[in-house]
């Protein structure tokens, strides 16, 4: 005995699976029953009428009809995605179309998230919950994913100079967005180059120089950015700290050495000669 999945004509959803007995007209007659419609003809998937039971295959996908014509597939009206999409990241809302997130990078997380398919419920991957308005929630930096949104808009990779690249570099990794993570790593590279040497030094750099320095040796720090450092109850004695930059020490402080109490007083970008008392 046969068995065979029964669809009503023109739909693709709620199909019910029929035995087949000794007629066509007892199948009719079955299909009339689950459907609640009068069946009258059975379609194969091409659109061919089935009028003979011999031409029913175990497992064959059928549909009935009530007297009309076959409809096919593509004459199945189906609702279509919204092209416009709204992201919240980090709580911040970006507005783009479907085809900006897809075109760019079809393998991105965002592309396999949007892309479009029979049905707009269907993505090759879950997007993520959506808000009351309808925006769907992604938990990230919004200042960094701004850059990764304009480049999937016009292909160009635009960052402000308040942006670090290094966070833009890790979205785009996150998001899967390959075809700026060499430009982003080159960029994060030559970041550091620029910044490198301009470093305020800390508290602990200083001390790890004077603890490294023999005390009859002069310790150079001229030209050094000492902004911001605590050197306080710091013995700097035979230190060199000619156009070191220190003008923006939070608080001027007193310095005392340990030994023979010399008090040094540093103010702005100079250090008065210290008095012996």
């Amino acid at each position: 005995m046969k068995r065979v999945i029964l669809f009503e004509n023109g739909t693709t959803v709620n199909g019910k699976v029929f035995m087949v007995t000794h007629s066509v007209d007892e199948l009719l007659k079955a299909a009339s029953g689950k459907f609640a419609i009068t069946a009258k003809r059975i379609f194969t998937s091409q659109g061919g009428e089935i009028d003979d039971l011999k031409l029913i295959r175990d497992d064959d996908i059928l549909y009935v009809s009530s007297g009309e014509e076959f409809i096919s597939k593509d004459k199945i009206s189906t609702p279509s995605c919204p092209e416009w999409v709204t992201l919240s990241v980090g709580g911040k809302l970006f507005t783009t179309t479907r085809s900006t997130l897809t075109h760019k990078e079809p393998m991105s997380m965002l592309a396999r998230m949007f892309s479009e398919s029979e049905d707009c419920s269907e993505f090759r991957i879950p997007p993520s919950k959506q808000d009351t308005n309808g925006a769907f929630l992604i938990d990230r930096s919004p200042t960094y994913f701004e850059p990764l949104l304009n480049y999937l808009r016009h292909g160009q990779l635009i960052i402000d100079r308040n942006v670090n690249p290094a966070g833009v570099l890790e979205e785009a990794k996150f998001y899967g967005i390959e075809g700026i993570v060499g430009t982003l790593e080159e960029m994060v590279i030559n970041e550091g180059t620029r910044t490198k040497g301009t470093e305020a030094l800390t508290r602990r750099d200083v001390l790890k120089a004077i603890m490294s320095t023999p005390t009859t040796s002069e310790l150079r720090f001229q030209g050094v950015n000492l902004a911001g450092a605590d050197l306080s109850r710091l013995d700097l004695r035979n230190i060199n700290f000619k156009v070191s930059r220190i003008e923006t020490i939070s608080k001027i402080k007193s310095i005392l050495f340990k030994s023979n109490e010399i008090s040094v007083i540093m103010k702005y970008d100079r250090i008065i000669k210290p008095t012996t008392k």
